[in-house]
């Protein structure tokens, strides 16, 4: 309510309403003194807390006794950066503005600055904004090879911008985007930052690290198969609100068919592949380490397998290189086949080869024996009839 201060003849308004704008008149004797008092109320949505990727609105109402028609609203955030509102709506004594999703970033004060030309007026009027997320990139992706240890973070801005009060969340993961969600863990903080952890997948190994930053989800996977790709989605929950960051893990293996050693003049197949659809930018790529441009092999866009016929032994690299940029490498060593090795095939070789030809050769003889036996047995058969006819014959005389 107004109040005067006797001494200095001030007026006080407290806590000060639309209302209360207008004209105020001084008098003093014969002389008279006038204020045009304008109220301005600004009020943002949720009381200024945001979960990442929220869309704030911004209402500015105001009062005047004269009508402010060139008045204009300019916004700063905490960078003081200009703001563009991406919808406006503006109505002769209400000021909305609808922003765009908030960032992690975007915590701090912010200013509304109100300006007029007629009558003059320039306010700036500051409000604080606190957005809940992560301090990860919004779609991160992490590459690991078979059998080998990956740790997954997630960095929490909880302490930082002072949320004090509590948040709930879960971790989940599911191998594609159309595939069902596993819960791997759940989680809450206190109003204090205190936080609690709870595994809830039994069959997915993974382990939570002990030791670690405040405010950070951490997981660790030990020895890494190929089917633990997919991705990984860290959820926040404040008040029936949710907000969410994913982690990609791309997973690479390699194999060789038939396994090895490669002797002298045989071929083999080494096998690349990676987990997942490959961004539209990268590729596959095998190549023999201090080997020539003859022993490289590059995979079409979005082949997430890439297959290369060798016949020399060593080192072999498969590279998924993503923008010019080699984001992981796998090596294949092939073994040469011993030298006695290659005399033990090549002598097993040409004496398999005597082997089939003497086979083949007994496989005649017998068979020309065969037929031989078998005429002689015709013949004699021949013969033995030959004489019971004749014996038959000289009974009958």
């Amino acid at each position: 309510r107004p109040e005067v201060k006797s001494s200095t003849k001030e007026l006080k308004v407290q806590e000060l309403e639309l209302s209360h704008a207008g004209i105020y008149t001084c008098k003093y004797g014969s002389h008279q003194v006038r204020t045009k008092l304008h109220v301005f109320k600004l009020t943002i949505s949720l009381d200024g807390r945001f979960l990442q990727n929220e869309v704030p609105e911004l209402t500015l109402m105001h009062n005047s006794p004269d009508p402010l028609s060139d008045l204009s609203v300019t916004l700063f955030n905490s960078n003081e950066n200009i703001v563009t509102p991406e919808t406006e709506n503006k109505s002769p004594q209400k000021y909305r503005l609808n922003l765009k999703k908030l960032e992690a970033t975007d915590n701090g004060t912010w200013t509304c600055q109100v300006h007029s030309g007629s009558p003059q007026i320039n306010k700036n009027i500051s409000f604080d904004v606190k957005v809940l997320g992560f301090q990860n990139p919004e779609s991160e992706r992490k590459y690991a090879t078979v059998d080998s240890p990956v740790i997954l973070s997630w960095h929490l801005n909880f302490q930082k911008i002072k949320w004090n009060e509590g948040i709930t969340g879960q971790l989940n993961w599911k191998q594609q985007e159309s595939a069902n969600a596993h819960e791997l863990l759940d989680f809450n903080f206190t109003a204090q930052g205190v936080q609690h952890e709870t595994k809830k997948s039994s069959h997915f190994l993974f382990e939570i690290p002990e030791t670690k930053p405040e405010s950070t989800i951490k997981v660790k996977l030990p020895r890494v198969h190929f089917n633990h790709s997919g991705q990984y989605q860290c959820q926040l929950a404040y008040k029936g609100r949710h907000t969410q960051n994913k982690i990609e893990l791309v997973v690479m293996r390699v194999s060789a068919n038939p396994v090895g050693p490669l002797s002298r003049g045989a071929n083999m197949t080494l096998i690349c592949q990676v987990s997942g659809p490959l961004s539209p930018n990268a590729h596959l790529r095998w190549e023999r380490v201090n080997g020539t441009q003859t022993d490289i092999k590059n995979s079409k866009q979005h082949e997430a397998k890439l297959e290369v016929n060798i016949s020399a032994a060593g080192l072999w690299s498969c590279h998924l290189i993503e923008d010019n940029d080699r984001k992981i490498s796998l090596h294949y060593h092939v073994e040469e086949a011993p030298v006695w090795i290659n005399y033990v095939i090549t002598g097993a070789s040409i004496g398999g080869s005597v082997l089939v030809f003497a086979l083949v050769c007994l496989c005649i003889i017998s068979g020309i024996s065969w037929q031989r036996r078998r005429q002689r047995a015709k013949r004699m058969e021949r013969a033995r009839q030959y004489l019971l006819d004749n014996k038959t014959c000289q009974c009958e005389q």
